[in-house]
């Protein structure tokens, strides 16, 4: 299926000036597959080699690590010569080997000509443990679950996307919103994982589909074991249960003491950053003061997390697929925290968004999301039904006055005075919406 990542992929290939990539991303993201498919469309050859289940690579790369003494071992293992601009270099699960990821920064800077990939299920964990990490040698990209617009095209939507696309900010015609909304209730069942789109897409069962989801779940606690210190896995796990919980509540900001009655956050600091580091978790701050830098506002003691994938909350959740019958049900459940993380994770694929935050009162009043967009903050409000009547964002906007609110909802599409109103089907459209607004807002 369709990535838009390959895109950057294609653009790192053609740049003469290219470093090593990584691609950061949680198991099962699909990276290895974007990967291969990659060097097989790009490249005349591809190596690819797991360094997970390749015996002997600690050796290899245990003394001299030195590009070319590499490439002659590696040319070996692969049985012809790597050719630079002609072979793809992958290495999977990179992390396993720390002295290859060192030897990244001398491939930057010794020879730049060859192309290497890399990638690793844990490797934001192998990231902050390794003080030889080659900082500023080597490229980023980030694989996220399969986003909405995505599931569209593996649906074979690519028509009805083109018409999404050329939205103006008058209401869409009924007939799309309805077949788009079918379309995102399927995606509340069955996630972004690729695995769990293509087990839908060939048997259109969605309890195949659990069954896919449960084992990435169980894959997931096998690694808190596997790889996570062994004085942590108790909190990772106490942590990673209480999401579901978390979530149900009103006011969503993290509480320690729903992951384990009379826990603190000095004791658990270290779990919950291996879940960030991991993937598996989405951390977003408070700020104080909704100002350009955002992050300059930032309160650390105060955030919420939320799930890599809504369709793997689904299940830990325990909510049936059977409730996208149920009209709009699904979008409602747990206080609308399946519409958030929704939300929370369309914006995460957006490549003009970079960091999300939230913003809130002392009282009651709070803005779900907020990020910064062409030196100004967007605030965006989460509704997940029709009636669009709440104070928060009211409140937010007399008090900051910022030239564009966004508000999610069922209804259709509706610009006033500042106030975008958004169709939850369309909100991966947002930013095209945003640049068609009058001028000065």
């Amino acid at each position: 299926m369709d990535r838009f990542l390959m895109n950057d992929l294609k653009k790192w290939a053609a740049n003469t000036n290219r470093k090593p990539l990584i691609i950061k991303g949680a198991r099962q993201v699909g990276k290895t597959w974007l990967m291969t498919e990659f060097g097989r469309s790009c490249f005349n050859d591809v190596f690819y080699l797991n360094f997970e289940n390749t015996p002997g690579m600690d050796e290899l790369f245990a003394g001299d690590i030195q590009p070319m003494r590499i490439l002659d071992y590696l040319s070996a293992l692969h049985g012809r010569r790597i050719v630079p601009g002609e072979t793809l270099l992958i290495f999977d699960e990179v992390q396993e080997v720390p002295r290859a990821l060192t030897s990244l920064k001398y491939f930057a800077e010794e020879a730049p000509e060859y192309a290497i990939c890399c990638a690793g299920s844990i490797l934001g964990i192998a990231m902050h443990r390794q003080t030889s990490f080659p900082v500023g040698k080597v490229e980023f990209l980030t694989l996220e679950p399969i986003s909405f617009e995505e599931y569209l095209m593996a649906n074979h939507e690519q028509l009805l996307l083109e018409a999404v696309y050329s939205l103006s900010l008058e209401a869409i015609p009924a007939v799309f919103i309805q077949k788009l909304t079918d379309y995102l209730k399927q995606y509340f069942v069955v996630g972004g994982m690729p695995a769990a789109v293509v087990k839908w897409l060939e048997t259109r069962d969605y309890d195949e589909v659990e069954k896919i989801q449960s084992a990435i779940l169980e894959s997931y606690e096998q690694d808190f074991s596997k790889h996570a210190p062994h004085n942590i896995v108790p909190k990772i796990r106490h942590i990673w249960h209480s999401l579901p919980a978390q979530l149900a509540r009103e006011n969503k900001k993290f509480l320690y003491g729903l992951a384990r009655e009379g826990a603190r956050a000095r004791e658990y600091e270290d779990a919950l950053l291996w879940l960030r580091d991991s993937g598996l978790i989405r951390q977003i701050y408070r700020i104080s003061q909704p100002s350009i830098p955002l992050k300059a506002y930032v309160d650390t003691k105060a955030f919420k997390l939320y799930h890599l994938d809504i369709g793997l909350l689904r299940v830990m959740s325990e909510l049936s697929p059977a409730i996208i019958v149920h009209s709009d049900a699904i979008f409602r459940e747990f206080k609308g925290a399946m519409t958030e993380q929704y939300v929370l994770q369309q914006m995460a694929s957006l490549p003009e968004v970079s960091s999300v935050y939230y913003w809130a009162t002392e009282a009651t009043a709070e803005i779900d999301f907020l990020f910064g967009y062409s030196n100004q903050v967007i605030p965006v409000e989460v509704k997940a039904g029709e009636n669009l009547h709440a104070k928060s964002l009211r409140l937010y906007r007399d008090k900051y006055n910022p030239p564009v609110s966004v508000r999610t909802s069922l209804t259709n599409l509706h610009y006033n005075e500042g106030l975008l109103i958004i169709p939850l089907c369309v909100y991966f459209n947002l930013f095209r919406l945003i640049q068609k607004l009058p001028p000065g807002e």
